[in-house]
């Protein structure tokens, strides 16, 4: 079906959130109500704003409820009973790991809350908010899509509980999962309810008791609680439907299923140019009166496409993304720029043009629509199929430093310095011009047996790339630093690797000032690899699992004064959804201050 629609309707500065606003724009009811556990920032970056708009874009009355009240279903009323459907979402993260560190300590902070005040969505936001919608609403059909549900669709291991959790699907009691990036099926689900068609068959979509035939057949629940091996040939299942891209797949929960559909396919440029045409007013909804920081962070950036090719194995954005990249064109990220140029809040520097790598703009497969068994576009080394003309990219960054009214571009999502290092002008020129001082890479870790189970590059590529960096910036008379991401504990990780990593950034005068402990998410395949103890091709891999040995390896990497994260939560409680109090002892790499009032504006 196509994006757009002739029935378009007149765009409103931000999408309503209350009654009043509803009748301001003449609006009696609603045709899709969403609900997300973030604020609502009227940001291309923000997923319920590029939704909600391309739902406006297709005739559709939408508004939003952002973080509502979890004790009674009052918030959800607020602005009727949509006619057509609800949406959830938990927000930009999954709500498990918006509120609790590796260390399952509480956070302090929420970057995507006014006032970065933690705490004002619950635990396992999704079924929160479904029970919500069910109480306000019976009868309605409630959609749930974003990052928590996308990869919570089947039977995932959940760390914070130390167990097995039945697809989000079943657990939430929600008629369908929308995964992935969820403007297709989202419009596709709209223009079947309108016509009162059942919701099977929709690409990107996940239903419960489908009765359409599957290629796929995963590990059932029953069987996943028997052997926890089953969880690894789970993952890898549900990881090649989606990079295959055609395949049906069915999981067995007791006397119940659930069909998970084929993922959507990425949208074409010309309609990723729509969608990011549209006009977000790139602020906060004025209902808030404290700043959110995500927005601050991400106000003057641009998406320049969607996908990633890596597939690293802690990492999830390709099965939620995808591997095949999906780009905008160059006009249309000029014209964004030039947007935001005109605009008198803009402060004369683009902080980022990328996406989960800012180098893959543009790239693609010359193979595509040919089966391909790679886990990975880039390990154990570039794809040769994997054509990309970062020239091209680093002239569109230059072409955006020229624009009247922008002093300087950035590109603070980061480059793949395995890529990078396949071009070495185009690489000379992002490291002398677009490089604020410091460059964020993520090699993650030096051991090379780690780094293969995390599916990144060898150290030797890595060290290649420094060498090139010291070049360039020296040549180019600019003091320059890289801020490397590093992990600890992750599955086949031992203390003396730990000691290994620590050596090698000593005996460079480094200080490590990103460090994560890993986090077992759902959906990942080293998550799979952390409850099995097992490597994607079954052999036996050391795990370091308790909370003894990961605060330990961990600590091998921090300065003294940061080795006191305190003690541990019981892995086996159900952690309760109060407000966060203690700080993470690895740094968030996204976490905004925290401050203690509601960021809501009184009526």
């Amino acid at each position: 079906m196509s994006l757009f629609s002739s029935k378009s309707l007149p765009q409103p500065k931000f999408l309503p959130m209350t009654r009043h606003e509803m009748d301001q724009l003449g609006w009696d009811e609603l045709d899709v109500l969403l609900v997300s556990g973030d604020a609502y920032v009227d940001h291309p970056s923000f997923a319920m704003a590029l939704l909600g708009r391309t739902l406006v874009a297709h005739g559709l009355r939408t508004g939003i409820i952002t973080q509502p009240r979890w004790s009674d279903p009052e918030d959800m009323l607020v602005m009727g009973r949509p006619r057509l459907f609800a949406g959830v979402s938990a927000g930009a993260i999954d709500s498990m790991l918006a509120h609790y560190t590796a260390f399952r300590k509480k956070r302090s902070e929420d970057a995507y809350t006014p006032g970065g005040r933690a705490g004002a969505r619950p635990n396992r936001a999704c079924i929160v908010y479904t029970n919500l919608l069910r109480r306000a609403f019976p009868g309605l059909t409630v959609v749930l899509g974003g990052i928590e549900a996308s990869l919570r669709r089947i039977t995932h291991y959940d760390f914070w509980t130390d167990a097995l959790r039945k697809p989000i699907l079943l657990d939430a009691k929600a008629d369908a999962v929308v995964y992935g990036m969820g403007e297709r099926a989202i419009l596709d689900i709209a223009t079947r309810l309108q016509a009162d068609r059942d919701l099977r068959g929709i690409p990107g979509t996940v239903i419960a008791d489908g009765d359409l035939p599957a290629d796929i057949e995963l590990p059932s629940h029953e069987d996943m609680l028997a052997d926890p091996k089953e969880l690894m040939r789970a993952t890898l299942l549900l990881e090649k439907q989606v990079h295959d891209g055609t395949q049906w797949a069915v999981q067995r929960v007791a006397n119940r299923s659930i069909l998970i559909a084929p993922p959507a396919t990425p949208l074409t440029t010309a309609e990723m140019d729509r969608v990011y045409a549209l006009p977000y007013a790139r602020k906060a909804h004025p209902a808030y009166n404290q700043p959110i920081p995500a927005e601050e962070m991400i106000r003057d950036s641009v998406t320049s496409h969607r996908g990633c090719g890596g597939g690293c194995s802690f990492c999830t954005l390709a099965l939620h993304q995808g591997r095949r990249i999906a780009s905008r064109s160059r006009n249309s990220i000029l014209d964004e720029v030039r947007r935001m140029a005109a605009s008198p809040d803009f402060k004369g520097h683009v902080s980022d043009v990328g996406g989960p790598s800012a180098n893959m703009w543009g790239a693609y497969c010359d193979k595509e629509g040919q089966p391909c068994k790679r886990a990975s576009c880039m390990t154990p080394t570039v794809c040769p199929h994997f054509s990309m003309d970062q020239k091209a990219h680093l002239d569109l960054l230059r072409t955006l430093r020229r624009t009247p009214g922008v002093r300087g571009v950035r590109v603070a999502s980061g480059i793949r310095f395995d890529l990078a290092l396949k071009d070495m002008v185009a690489l000379g020129g992002y490291l002398r011009e677009f490089v604020g001082g410091q460059l964020k890479i993520a090699p993650e870790h030096v051991c090379d047996h780690v780094l293969r189970l995390m599916r990144k590059p060898g150290n030797r590529v890595f060290e290649e790339f420094l060498t090139i960096f010291a070049r360039e910036s020296k040549q180019a008379g600019k003091e320059q630093y890289v801020i490397p991401y590093l992990m600890s504990a992750f599955p086949g990780t031992t203390d003396d690797d730990m000691r290994a990593l620590a050596g090698w950034l000593g005996a460079r005068g480094w200080k490590p000032r990103q460090v994560q402990c890993f986090i077992p998410i759902p959906g990942a395949v080293a998550t799979a690899m952390y409850h099995a103890g097992i490597t994607p091709e079954g052999k036996p891999v050391h795990v370091p699992r308790t909370d003894e040995e990961r605060l330990r390896q961990h600590r091998i990497l921090l300065p003294p004064e940061d080795r006191a994260p305190g003690r541990p939560m019981d892995a086996r409680r159900e952690p309760r959804p109060k407000s966060c109090a203690n700080r993470c002892a690895a740094p968030s790499r996204s976490a905004g201050p925290a401050k203690k009032k509601s960021g809501r504006k009184k009526k």
